[in-house]
């Protein structure tokens, strides 16, 4: 049977966007020129704490997500610069209430730097929280399903390495990395061994390991926003190991470093390394960088330089421009890869069958606060400029309750439809406090919009009644990127009660469009 209401909701999103020139924007922005060149960032977003690898004629990568689920993405690519989403290794962490937002929270922590690796016909990913301990998934496929194990140990900023005599090895730690030779299950067959002390400045981290032409390599960061990317090298994985800062630039961006990834060989035999830059609001990007080996060493970037433009890699053919997702217009059983609950969700109190078409946000529990509320579904934005609208219907709001379309880190600020006093009134709020409103709002249906500048990292917010005139509403918002989220600024969908639960709201769709410039 032809869903109507589906199939007129996808004409009606076509149709505007088409209009307004924005069709191609309806996805996000690629690194990929489309002319043999790339420029970094190869995704303009928050996809932190890289590490990549190749299996065959194929590229797999997974970054960090902290306390937001769905998470520890696993993205695909053909070329190493256009990537999409594959499967997400982690649906929850159970077990801990904390991570339900009973008895706390889990901001800033969470799946923290991952090690993926392929051995034998199975995949691995490696990480650690800093509270639980270490955990692994495994999948026979690296679309899924994966298994999440907890550990008996945790190994910080883990690199997971198999070696030839298919004995396994763990290196891990920070300032001071540690040795452990590890069973197949990953539970510790030895004691620890300190390998390495990072003598530049604390913060030696985030190593990965390779064994290549006869030498253990250990590509790890001195960390920090203005972290910098270092090799150490040994004929004996136990070391000694000397030491050479491999990449210190910051591409012309404030000071903020290229540092803490992967290093990859093509097919055709190229090195490449995937390594992150801190970019402030929007959260840490990958950028790729070439490799050119010097007295055995892996250099990345050109003559001491992170390149921003340059010649894709060479991998035996050329592959199409490739975009990630980013408007969701809720007509799957399921929100798209793209997004993730700020805790482990719910799952009763949100729906896209109860109202099909529709993502329905139901209140459970009372709170003081948007940081406090659960099932609060959330995506990144991309730069330079993003655009982030949705179609609220807010008629089943109960007293008390606030709804709407946030940017969160700390601070946060939304744009939100508030039932008080028996009417709906729009607020515009940071961290809560009230900056702006609308009184005695009569419409059962309302779109907010959120605009986000990577730039300048500003964001402001709109609303609008049909979806054509957009009002602004209260004061520019700057956005910061705060230690206590630990990841970029986020759009999210939300609804919390704060004096009854029992309400809920219907949102139609969400779409995003990136642009150059606001």
């Amino acid at each position: 049977m032809v869903n109507y209401k589906s199939a007129a909701k996808a004409l009606s999103a076509f149709i505007i966007l088409l209009m307004l020139g924005l069709f191609p924007s309806v996805y996000a922005q690629t690194g990929d020129n489309g002319n043999g060149t790339y420029t970094n960032p190869i995704i303009w977003a928050d996809f932190p704490d890289n590490d990549v690898i190749r299996v065959g004629d194929t590229y797999y990568m997974v970054t960090t997500t902290a306390n937001f689920f769905p998470g520890a993405p696993v993205m695909e690519s053909k070329d190493l610069v256009n990537w999409k989403y594959l499967s997400n290794a982690i649906g929850r962490i159970p077990g801990y209430p904390v991570y339900n937002m009973q008895g706390g929270t889990r901001y800033s922590h969470g799946q923290w730097a991952s090690s993926i690796r392929y051995h034998n016909g199975q995949f691995y990913i490696l990480f650690v929280t800093l509270d639980e301990g270490g955990f692994l998934c495994t999948a026979k496929n690296a679309a899924g399903p994966w298994k999440l194990t907890k550990l008996p140990k945790a190994y910080y900023d883990a690199g997971l390495f198999f070696d030839d005599d298919d004995r396994i090895y763990v290196v891990h730690g920070y300032s001071k990395l540690t040795l452990t030779e590890v069973n197949p299950d990953l539970s510790p067959k030895s004691k620890d061994t300190l390998i390495f002390e990072g003598k530049q400045r604390r913060g030696l981290e985030g190593t990965h390991v390779y064994k290549i032409n006869g030498y253990y390599y250990l590509y790890c960061t001195y960390g920090g926003g203005d972290g910098y990317q270092v090799a150490l090298r040994s004929k004996s994985i136990y070391g000694p190991y000397e030491e050479k800062v491999v990449l210190k630039d910051d591409m012309g961006f404030r000071k903020k470093g290229v540092h803490q990834g992967a290093l990859i060989q093509t097919q055709t035999g190229e090195w490449w390394s995937v390594l992150f830059q801190d970019r402030d609001a929007i959260g840490r990007v990958p950028t790729l960088q070439p490799v050119t080996w010097t007295d055995g060493w892996p250099m990345p970037g050109v003559n001491g330089k992170a390149v921003i433009t340059y010649k894709k890699p060479n991998v035996g053919k050329n592959w199409p421009v490739t975009v990630l997702p980013k408007t969701d217009e809720f007509n799957q059983p399921k929100p798209g890869l793209q997004w993730a609950w700020n805790h482990n969700p719910n799952d009763s109190l949100w729906s896209l069958t109860e109202r099909k078409g529709y993502l329905r946000l139901k209140t459970g529990k009372v709170v003081d606060n948007l940081k406090l509320a659960r099932n609060t579904l959330t995506q990144r934005p991309f730069g330079p400029a993003s655009t982030g609208t949705a179609e609220f219907y807010i008629s089943h709001l109960k007293e008390g309750d606030v709804a709407g379309l946030a940017i969160f880190q700390d601070p946060y600020a939304y744009i939100a439809v508030q039932q008080k006093d028996g009417k709906k009134r729009l607020v515009m709020a940071v961290n809560g406090k009230e900056l702006a409103t609308v009184e005695n709002l009569t419409t059962g249906k309302i779109y907010l919009q959120a605009k986000v500048d990577a730039i300048t990292d500003n964001a402001t917010f709109f609303y609008s009644t049909d979806n054509i005139n957009f009002k602004q509403l209260g004061n520019v918002f700057a956005m910061k990127f705060n230690l206590s989220v630990f990841t970029g600024n986020k759009f999210c969908l939300f609804n919390y009660a704060t004096q009854t639960p029992g309400g809920y709201v219907d949102i139609n769709w969400f779409r995003m469009q990136v642009a150059n410039k606001m």
